[in-house]
């Protein structure tokens, strides 16, 4: 073979191995930090302070349970890039995470870029990751042994015939936006399906809002849909996937909607098994108990509702 053919050649096959390496990246949902502080009020502190200076806003904080705090961010990036795509407001917000394990507190974020792919964004969130981790370090990505592909998160199933992304729960109608958002709200503040809110985030110049909430679970119908009855169950590792915290209702112009448990779920722990201990038979009651208690918060009605 003439050595202008040979070079050619050899090029050409170093550039479709480089092409195949990076198309089966793996990408998984969390990241843990750096060590943010000694103790709990510290380390939120601490982080939130380093979160600000890196740009991000905070828009919400709460504690599902003991040992565990929650921080909700976002930023002009986020709510721009959410902003591309229909239902993108899924993915406006990210999640910093606290654990007090007695020894230490456990720092992690939500993974950008696996969202994006999740949710179906247009853009790869890549500079905010880069942004997260500048203010609050990385240590390692976990959440699911071997990780997904771009591709796969972005055709996201669990099972067959489970929920994709677009699959998603219609909790309540309305005459207009402003109607859905204001009834949301204050269905939220009321504590509606036992829920209280967290956060809101609109994108601008769209009618697209969401409000992320945390379920008490504290009625019958609803129990199992509580943040803390579910971690208890799933959230069994040593390092904790709390930034699967909290769920979303979101109002795209005049309607409310929530993306099916057997999705949001399974796509913060992909690799939870279907039956056996701490699997997604322990929560099997989880997808109806969840709806019931998303819908009464955006102002819906159940079928074991008074009408």
């Amino acid at each position: 073979m003439e050595p202008m053919k040979l070079a050619f050649s050899g090029l050409l096959a170093l550039l479709l191995s480089t092409g195949a390496v990076q198309a089966e990246e793996k990408i998984k949902p969390f990241v843990q930090a750096e060590s943010q502080g000694a103790g709990m009020a510290e380390a939120v502190s601490t982080a939130k302070q380093a979160l600000r200076d890196a740009g991000f806003e905070v828009v919400g904080e709460y504690s599902p349970y003991d040992n565990a705090t929650i921080v909700a961010i976002t930023s002009d990036e986020l709510k721009a890039t959410a902003a591309k795509t229909d239902y993108g407001v899924f993915g406006a917000a990210q999640r910093v995470t606290f654990y007090d394990t007695g020894d230490a507190v456990q720092v992690a974020y939500t993974n950008p870029v696996y969202l994006a792919h999740a949710y179906r964004l247009d853009g790869d969130l890549v500079a905010v990751a880069s942004q997260l981790e500048g203010a609050l370090g990385k240590q390692q990505s976990y959440g699911s042994k071997k990780g997904l592909s771009g591709e796969d998160l972005r055709d996201y199933q669990y099972k067959w015939l489970m929920p994709y992304f677009y699959d998603r729960l219609s909790l309540a109608s309305y005459d207009s936006y402003q109607e859905a958002v204001n009834s949301v709200e204050a269905a939220i503040a009321e504590g509606k399906g036992g829920v209280k809110p967290v956060y809101r985030i609109d994108l601008p110049d769209q009618e697209a809002t969401v409000f992320g909430v945390n379920i008490l679970g504290n009625s019958d119908d609803t129990e199992c849909a509580g943040d803390q009855y579910i971690m208890e169950r799933i959230d069994f590792k040593e390092i904790k996937s709390l930034g699967h915290l909290p769920y979303e209702i979101v109002v795209k112009d005049n309607k409310a909607y929530a993306l099916r448990a057997e999705f949001r779920i399974a796509i913060s722990f992909p690799d939870l098994s279907m039956m056996g201990s701490n699997s997604f038979a322990s929560i099997m009651c989880a997808p109806s108990a969840i709806e019931a208690a998303l819908t009464r918060a955006a102002g819906g009605k159940t079928g074991g509702d008074d009408w």
